[in-house]
C-alpha cells in the first residue's frame, strides 16, 4: 500500500466517522458484566452552606464477590469540577454529615474495633478532608449517627442486651462490659441453639436474638455516652426496610423526636408512634405525640422548631395504607393531616427553609414527581421525571438536592430548581414548568453512550370491571417494528408496589429485553400511584382483580402492539409476582414457561412460617384457624392459595428462593418444587443458600440472570421451532 493511498484511505474513514450521527454509531446491548461495572450512588448529604456535596459510590468487583462504597465530595456550584475522594475515610465507611460550624464531617467506620463514629477535619475553602479520629468504642458498635444542630452531641442507635446495666453519663463502664461479656459468650459457645419466648425472632434474612435497639446520646466533647431507652424491650427505632434513621433532633437541639412500636407482639402490629423525648433532663421520661393507631414514621423538625411532621396511616395492622402528612403543632400540642384530599402516598419529605412548605414526593402512573404545599394544604404538583429520592433542601431560593433515575439510567445526584411561585401561579399542576433539573454527577456515562437503552413507554387500557389500568413497554435494542419478538411479562412484588421509570439492579428490563425480548408490565390493582381504592382492591382478592388485570393488560399488548409474538412469551415474577407465577400455572396455559422466585405457594403453610404476621393477617382476614369448618370458598387462605390447582400444571416451571428469606420461607419453594415434579412438570429449582429475599451477591446474581434467561430462551426457542 503506497503512503498516499493509505493517507487517502484514513482522511475518507475520519470523514466518514465525522459524519455518521451518534445514533448510527453502534450502539449494543447492555449485558450483566456492563451492570455489574456501574458505579451505584448511595447515600447523599450536603454541608451546612450549601456549597458541598458528599456521596457514596459503591463499585461491583465480581471476579472477588464483593461491594465497597467510597465516599466523594464534590462542588454544588461548580457541577463540572472533578470529585473529590474524602481522604480521610477508607473503603466501606459510610454516613458521612457535615458538622453544623462546617469545619468537621463525622462518618461511621469499620476499621479497629468494630463499626463505631469517627470526625475529621474538613476545609470549607477546598473539600479537603484530613485527620480522622474515632469518637466511639461502644461495645455493641454504632450506626445512623445524627448531630445535633449545635454540635455539642450526636445521636446514634445500638443494639444492646435490655437486662445489662444501661450506660449512663454516672456509669459508662459496667453496661459496655456487659454487653460486651454476653457477645463474646455468645460467639464462643459451642451451642447455638436458641431459645424463643416471642414472635418475630428472625426478619428478612437474621435472627433477631435476644439485643434490641437503643438511641444513645455522645457529648461530641467529652465522649460520655448515655442510653436514652434504658431497659427498653423494642426496638428503637423499629427496623425500616428504607433505611431512614427514625429520629430527628429538634433545631434547639433540646428535643428528640423518634419512632417506636410498644406492642407486645410487634410481629402482628405495624402501629408505631412518635414520641418525643426532653434531651436536657436525663431523668426524662419519652412522650407520645402521635395519635394515629396506624404506623407514624420519619418525624421531622421545621427549622424555626415550631412543627413537627411525620408520615402517618390510619388504619392498624396494615402497612399498606396510604402514607399521609401529619402535621404537630408543638406550642398547641395538636394534629392535622397537611392532605386530607391527596389520594396517593407521601413518600418523603422535607421542609423548605421558611418552615412555611413542605416539599414531598409521591408515586403517581409509573413516576416518582416532587411535589409542594404549603401549612395550609394549598398544594402544587412540581413534577419531575423519572424517580427521585433521599430529598435535601439546599438553600432558600428553591434548591434541593435528590437522587433521580429512570428505567434507562441508574441514580445520579441532581440539583432540582424551582422556578417562581408554583403555589401562586399553578392550578394545582404546574406540568413540569415550575421545575429544572441538572445533573450534578456522572458516574456512567461514558458507559450509558454504549449501549442501546430504550426509554420506558406507558400504555392504558379499560380493564374489564372498567376501571383504567396503566401497563408499560420496554423494546430490545436494534428494535425492528416489522420483527416478531418473545415476550417476558415481568410480575411486581408487593403486592403493593408499581413498575415505572427507575432503575434496579435486580429486575432490571433493560437487561431482560437485552437479549431480544419485549418486555411487558402492567400495574395491575394493588399497584400504588393510582389511588388507595386502587391499592385495597388486592385485600382478600389476591388471585383475583390483579390476575384479571394483568391478563386482559397483556390481551391489549398483543392487541396493540403487532411485533409481540404472542406465541412466545414468558411469565415472570418475584415475591407477591412469586406469587402470582404460581397463580397463573394453575389457571393459564398461555405461557411457554414461568419464572417464579420467593413466592407464596400454600397460603396456609405460610401463615405459619412468615414473621411479619400483620401483612398475612391483614391481606387473608385473619388467621387460617378463623375458617376452620367453612368451605374454600368463603376461606381467602384456601381460595387463593396456588397449592390447590396443582393438578392444572402444565408450564415447565423455574422455581428460585433462598434459605434465609423469612418474609416467605425456602419451605414454600420446596413445595411448589415437589408438586412439579410429581407433576411431571419440566421444572428446576434454583436455590440459594446465602440469599434472603433479594439474590445479592455478585457472583450470585450472575448465576440468577444466566439461570433465568437461559430457561427463558429454551422454551421460548421451543416454542418457535414448533410453529415451523
Amino acid at each position: 500500500m503506497t503512503a498516499k493511498y493509505f493517507r487517502s484511505l484514513t482522511l475518507g474513514l475520519f470523514t466518514l466517522a465525522a459524519i455518521l450521527p451518534l445514533a448510527a454509531q453502534q450502539k449494543r446491548p447492555m449485558t450483566f458484566d456492563d451492570m455489574m461495572a456501574m458505579k451505584r450512588l448511595g447515600e447523599t448529604a450536603v454541608s451546612r452552606d450549601g456549597r458541598w456535596l458528599a456521596y457514596a459510590v459503591t463499585t461491583v468487583d465480581l471476579k472477588a464477590n464483593t461491594k465497597t462504597a467510597r465516599t466523594y465530595l464534590q462542588s454544588i456550584s461548580d457541577p463540572k469540577a472533578m470529585p473529590i475522594l474524602a481522604a480521610a475515610t477508607e473503603p466501606g465507611d459510610s454516613g458521612l454529615q457535615f458538622a453544623p460550624d462546617g469545619n468537621s464531617v463525622l462518618f461511621l467506620s469499620g476499621r479497629g474495633n468494630g463499626t463505631q463514629i469517627w470526625r475529621a477535619d474538613f476545609n470549607p475553602a477546598t473539600g479537603a478532608t484530613a485527620n480522622p479520629s474515632r469518637l466511639t468504642s461502644i461495645a455493641t458498635e454504632a450506626d445512623n449517627a445524627q448531630w445535633s444542630p449545635d454540635g455539642r452531641f450526636i445521636v446514634f442507635t445500638s443494639s444492646v442486651y435490655p437486662d445489662c446495666p444501661t450506660i449512663t453519663l454516672a456509669d459508662q463502664k459496667s453496661g459496655d462490659q456487659c454487653n460486651s461479656d454476653r457477645d463474646l459468650a455468645a460467639a464462643t459457645s459451642k451451642v447455638k441453639a436458641q431459645i424463643f419466648d416471642h414472635l418475630l425472632y428472625r426478619h428478612w434474612d437474621h435472627f433477631t436474638g435476644p439485643k434490641r435497639s437503643h438511641l444513645f446520646l455522645l457529648d461530641a466533647a467529652t465522649g460520655a455516652l448515655r442510653d436514652l431507652n434504658p431497659n427498653d424491650t423494642h426496638d428503637t427505632p423499629p427496623f425500616s426496610l428504607e433505611g431512614s434513621s427514625g429520629f430527628a433532633i429538634s433545631p434547639d437541639s433540646r428535643e428528640l423526636a423518634f419512632t417506636e412500636n410498644l406492642s407486645d407482639q410487634p410481629a402482628t402490629s405495624t402501629s408505631a408512634s412518635i414520641f418525643t423525648l426532653d434531651l436536657t433532663n436525663p431523668a426524662s421520661k419519652p412522650v407520645k405525640v402521635s395519635t394515629s393507631v396506624g404506623g407514624n414514621f420519619t418525624p421531622a423538625y421545621s427549622p424555626d422548631g415550631k412543627y413537627l411532621a411525620w408520615r402517618s396511616q390510619a388504619r392498624a395492622g396494615y402497612e399498606s395504607d396510604k402514607f399521609r402528612l401529619a402535621l404537630y403543632d408543638r406550642a398547641a400540642k395538636t394534629t392535622k393531616n397537611l392532605l386530607p384530599d391527596f389520594d396517593n402516598w407521601v413518600d418523603e419529605f422535607a421542609w423548605a427553609d421558611d418552615s412555611n412548605e413542605i416539599y414531598f414526593l409521591s408515586g403517581e402512573k409509573g413516576g416518582e414527581p416532587l411535589f409542594l404545599v404549603n401549612l395550609q394544604g394549598k398544594m402544587v404538583k412540581l413534577g419531575g421525571e423519572g424517580e427521585s429520592g433521599s430529598l435535601l433542601v439546599l438553600n432558600a431560593a428553591g434548591e434541593l438536592i435528590a437522587s433521580n433515575m429512570t428505567v434507562a439510567r441508574p441514580a445520579e445526584v441532581q440539583l432540582l430548581h424551582v422556578i417562581g411561585d408554583p403555589l401562586s401561579t399553578c392550578k394545582g399542576d404546574c406540568a413540569g414548568s415550575a421545575i429544572a433539573m441538572t445533573p450534578l454527577t456522572h458516574l456512567n456515562d461514558s458507559l450509558l453512550a454504549q449501549l442501546d437503552l430504550a426509554p420506558l413507554e406507558p400504555f392504558w387500557f379499560t380493564a374489564s370491571d372498567k376501571v383504567k389500568v396503566q401497563g408499560f413497554l420496554v423494546k430490545p435494542p436494534s428494535f425492528d417494528p416489522n420483527k416478531k419478538y418473545p415476550v417476558k411479562f415481568l410480575i411486581h412484588g408487593g403486592p403493593q408496589g408499581a413498575w415505572g421509570d427507575d432503575w434496579s439492579y435486580r429486575w432490571n428490563p433493560e437487561l431482560f429485553a437485552a437479549n431480544g425480548y419485549a418486555v411487558v408490565m402492567v400495574n395491575m390493582r394493588a399497584s400504588t400511584g393510582y389511588g388507595q381504592a386502587f391499592v385495597d382492591a388486592v385485600n382478600g382478592n389476591w388471585g383475583g382483580r390483579p390476575y384479571l388485570d394483568l391478563m386482559e393488560g397483556l390481551d391489549y399488548a398483543e392487541e396493540h402492539f403487532p411485533f409481540i409474538d404472542k406465541k412466545r412469551e414468558a411469565a415472570l415474577g418475584a415475591s407477591y409476582g412469586g406469587y402470582m407465577a404460581n397463580w397463573v400455572l394453575g389457571h393459564t396455559n398461555r405461557f411457554k414457561c414461568i419464572v417464579t422466585h420467593d413466592g407464596m405457594y400454600n397460603a396456609e403453610s405460610a401463615f405459619g412460617s412468615t414473621e411479619e404476621l400483620w401483612f398475612n393477617t391483614w391481606e387473608f382476614k385473619g388467621a387460617p384457624w378463623d375458617y376452620f369448618g367453612k368451605p374454600d370458598s368463603e376461606n381467602p387462605f384456601r381460595k387463593w392459595s396456588p397449592m390447590l390447582s396443582a393438578k392444572n400444571f402444565k408450564t415447565p416451571t423455574l422455581v428460585v428462593h433462598g434459605q434465609k428469606d423469612y418474609r416467605l420461607d425456602v419451605s414454600e419453594g420446596f413445595q411448589l418444587f415437589t408438586a412439579l415434579q410429581l407433576r411431571g412438570v419440566p421444572s428446576k429449582m434454583l436455590y440459594f443458600p446465602d440469599e434472603g429475599h433479594w439474590v445479592l451477591k455478585p457472583q450470585n446474581s450472575q448465576l440468577w440472570w444466566k439461570t433465568v434467561n437461559d430457561w427463558v430462551d429454551e422454551w421460548t426457542a421451543k416454542a418457535a421451532s414448533s410453529k415451523q
